[in-house]
């Protein structure tokens, strides 16, 4: 049996993967569907480590490279787009922890205070 050797997609075609999932990505973030958008990212994220991997070919002709470049614009439009989407929401999350870690700071600050006022009480 002979194995089948697979080859290593482009790097065209690895950018031309992570504009289709930044596109996704913007449609989950408008959308509000959280668990959606984090796995679309984790795509773009194993996207983006095995570009990175890919040794660039030095043979490039034009029509690819400007293909790239437009690839690269249409990326970062996208991620500019979900950030506009994710920001107020992480934002809203932020406020939400300060205040819960304030409070829990404020309970524990009286909690300790109660418990040494009432030690007190009981050796005067």
């Amino acid at each position: 049996m002979m194995a089948t050797m697979h080859r290593m997609p482009s790097q065209i075609e690895l950018y031309e993967a992570m504009s289709l999932l930044t596109s996704r990505m913007v449609e989950a973030a408008s959308a509000g569907d959280w668990d959606n958008l984090i796995e679309l990212e984790h795509g773009v994220a194993s996207l983006r480590n095995t570009l990175m991997a890919t040794p660039e070919d030095s043979n490039t002709p034009a029509t690819d490279l400007a293909r790239r470049r437009s690839l690269i614009q249409r990326i970062l439009e996208d991620d500019a787009e979900v950030r506009r989407h994710t920001e107020p929401w992480m934002e809203h999350v932020r406020k939400y922890l300060g205040d819960s870690v304030r409070r829990c700071g404020v309970e524990k600050a009286y909690a300790a205070g109660a418990g040494e006022s009432a030690a007190g009480s009981f050796g005067a």
